[in-house]
């Protein structure tokens, strides 16, 4: 696929050897980006979002790190900073007013400007708490991100206020043997027209909280299966979620009411990427079984594409565009990333045909030896 239409493609995926993939569904195409030109599982991807002027550049959040600037109207790499500080992967990736926010697993909170050569130390710094597992940013205010993890309660800041918590969640009570019940907030969403967000769990729960209300505690909690939840997402109408877990399952649970609407069908490995489109009723998913899925929520048909990645796919991010099939039709080029793949099975399929006798190319008949006949024996005297 030519560097310029990297632009029509509906998916990107991060990888863990470091490899940035585009994937176009209407050609059943994928390409590679890499900043060094080969995978480096040093450079493994843990977080994507988009850069500033809507879907013209990726941020790519990489194990070294490092945060690279794709552009998707270049399809190449343009640079990239180097944000220090703490320990782990990062856990969350985000742009706003010029700004660039990390936080990574050991839960130090950064706010960084775009240009490093202009100021390469952080405007910001947060401590939030060990073991976090994801920072959200509020789309509606981009100053606003949630936190939350392993031990380490769900919190709201204000970058732009305090370096105190403008919300901070209190455990549930304790259970019916009175003992206290973990925390382990996988994943968080901020629900669009009011200030409530929506957790997932390691323990299977989904919970909805109100900073408005007196009460910090969820104002509605619901259990899914009995595997980790590792990935949520909302749909298109923000009266549902679909999260993922460990196993792979794929389920829709209505937040108004906390009850199952339906499942999807759902990976073979574990969930690490969810996203559906902001106005179509599609899911992109992706885990470690190394195949990108895009499902048609409460359709019959369910699975619409399927598309195997051959690496472990970490995160996506899915194309908000309106019309997917508004790209200009162009001849189609011979993908190139499985060559080796393919003359492998053109070998194996190969030597697994069986041998027939030669034939003869002159007289076009089969060449075969003449049988010898045995002579009968004679009867015995």
């Amino acid at each position: 696929m030519a560097a310029a239409a990297a632009r029509w493609n509906h998916v990107w995926v991060g990888t863990e050897t470091g490899i940035l993939k585009g994937v176009n569904l209407q050609r059943k195409q994928a390409a590679n980006f890499t900043a060094a030109g080969q995978p480096r599982r040093e450079e493994a991807a843990s977080a994507l979002c988009w850069g500033a002027g809507g879907e013209t550049q990726i941020l790519l959040g990489c194990a070294d790190r490092t945060v690279r600037r794709f552009s998707t109207e270049e399809g190449v790499f343009q640079g990239q900073r180097h944000c220090p500080g703490g320990e782990g992967a990062f856990r969350g990736l985000a742009q706003a007013d010029g700004t660039l926010i990390t936080c990574v697993d050991s839960g130090i909170l950064r706010v960084w400007r775009d240009d490093e050569a202009a100021a390469p130390d952080p405007l910001l710094e947060l401590r939030v708490g060990p073991g976090v597992c994801r920072m959200r940013q509020d789309p509606a205010r981009p100053h606003v991100v949630a936190t939350g993890g392993k031990e380490n309660a769900l919190k709201v800041w204000d970058l732009q206020g305090s370096e105190e918590p403008i919300f901070r969640a209190k455990n549930v009570r304790n259970d019916w043997l009175d003992l206290r019940v973990p925390i382990w907030d996988q994943d968080i969403q901020f629900l669009p027209g009011s200030q409530k967000l929506i957790t997932c769990t390691g323990y299977h729960q989904v919970r909805v909280y109100d900073p408005a209300s007196p009460q910090r505690r969820p104002v509605l909690e619901t259990t899914y299966g009995e595997y980790p939840l590792t990935a949520m997402t909302l749909t298109p109408e923000g009266n549902s979620v679909i999260v993922g877990n460990t196993h792979g399952q794929l389920a829709e649970i209505d937040i108004r009411q906390g009850r199952l609407l339906g499942c999807l069908k759902g990976l073979a490995g574990s969930v690490r990427g969810l996203q559906c489109h902001p106005s179509k009723p599609l899911l992109a998913s992706c885990g470690l079984d190394r195949v990108l899925r895009i499902h048609r929520i409460r359709n019959p048909r369910g699975l619409e594409h399927k598309v195997y990645l051959k690496s472990q796919l970490n995160c996506l991010l899915l194309s908000g565009r309106e019309n997917w099939e508004d790209e200009p039709q162009e001849p189609k080029e011979e993908p190139t990333e499985d060559t080796e793949t393919d003359e492998l099975w053109a070998s194996l399929e190969a030597a697994a045909k069986p041998k027939l006798p030669n034939l003869n190319q002159t007289q076009g008949t089969l060449q075969t030896r003449p049988r010898k006949h045995k002579r009968p024996r004679s009867a015995s005297p």
